[in-house]
């Protein structure tokens, strides 16, 4: 019966991972100070930092950042910019794909990647004023405080 507590101690170490959000992107390019927020916790951004749906991606006054997502949709982020990523879903084999984000402040441009051209009523951008939907294109948002 040693095998129950050795297979129940694996199973509790390797839960974390399993319930760890998928990554839906990462950081490509950074000028300044940046950070990835996840679960509550600033990370520096750098290139190679992982996105995940949930985080918050900020840049500080006289800062860009440039982010790629798995679908292939760009963000370049201006000074003084926040982002959070809501929803994000890419299963191009099930043709299923849903990408939801909502800037609170700052700048944004950005150029749609598989997710809007697959299903062009699955892509959005939410600010306090309005909500932009997103049918593969490049566009430029700003929000002021």
């Amino acid at each position: 019966m040693k095998t129950i507590p050795v297979l129940l101690a694996i199973s509790l170490a390797a839960a974390p991972a399993a319930f760890a959000q998928e990554v839906v992107g990462s950081v490509k390019t950074v000028t300044g100070d940046a950070v990835v927020i996840d679960s509550g916790r600033a990370v520096k951004a750098q290139p190679g930092t992982q996105v995940r749906k949930g985080n918050v991606l900020k840049t500080a006054p006289g800062s860009t950042m440039g982010v790629t997502f798995t679908d292939n949709t760009v963000m370049s982020f201006g000074p003084d910019t926040e982002l959070t990523v809501e929803e994000y879903l890419y299963a191009p084999g099930k043709g299923n794909g849903k990408f939801s984000s909502k800037l609170s402040k700052g700048s944004l441009a950005a150029v749609s990647g598989a997710i809007a051209k697959l299903r062009p009523d699955a892509a959005e951008l939410k600010t306090a004023t309005g909500t932009i939907g997103i049918r593969g294109t490049h566009f430029v948002a700003r929000v002021e405080e």
